[in-house]
């Protein structure tokens, strides 16, 4: 098969009751492989869901310490902790989380972006039967906001910024 689009067809998509190819086995299995597709997008945000739980962990573990530490060393053990050490260690939770949370994030958009050329190769194909629609999930949304709040809460630390 060549790299051409679909005689008469161009970037149109086909009617619900045309066949692709004229053909009911070719039908089946491109709403195979158009739903594989989709589960494999699936799986995509399952895994960026993971890498985010971890990341919020790491961030909210990072500036709870700083926290616990930064009370502890004024109410009781003003000599006994040292100023930079909670400091430090949350930082690095913190930095660690953003990390990890920049490469799922990157690998993640990688990811849908092959998938997405993918499907778009097959349309052009003439095995599939709709184009690859652009749309940003709501966990990539939610990814890049935690992102927001990691970068907040090492400014927090460092400037000393917010109210505690």
């Amino acid at each position: 098969m060549t790299d051409t689009p679909r005689p008469g067809m161009g970037d149109e998509e086909l009617a619900d009751d045309q066949l692709v190819n004229d053909s009911a086995s070719t039908e089946l299995a491109s709403n195979r492989t158009a739903l594989a597709l989709v589960r494999t997008e699936a799986a995509s945000d399952r895994t960026l869901m993971a890498v985010l739980r971890t990341s919020l962990s790491l961030i909210s573990f990072g500036f709870t310490i700083f926290q616990f530490f930064n009370m502890l060393k004024k109410n009781q053990l003003a000599d006994a902790v040292g100023d930079a050490a909670p400091r430090r260690f949350g930082i690095t939770l913190i930095v660690l989380g953003l990390v990890l949370l920049c490469l799922g994030i990157y690998n993640h958009l990688k990811t849908v972006k092959t998938l997405r050329q993918r499907r778009n190769w097959l349309f052009r194909q003439g095995l599939l039967r709709h184009l690859a629609q652009f749309h940003i999930s709501s966990i990539t949304a939610i990814a890049v906001a935690l992102f927001i709040v990691g970068l907040l809460a090492i400014g927090s630390i460092l400037f000393r910024l917010g109210p505690y």
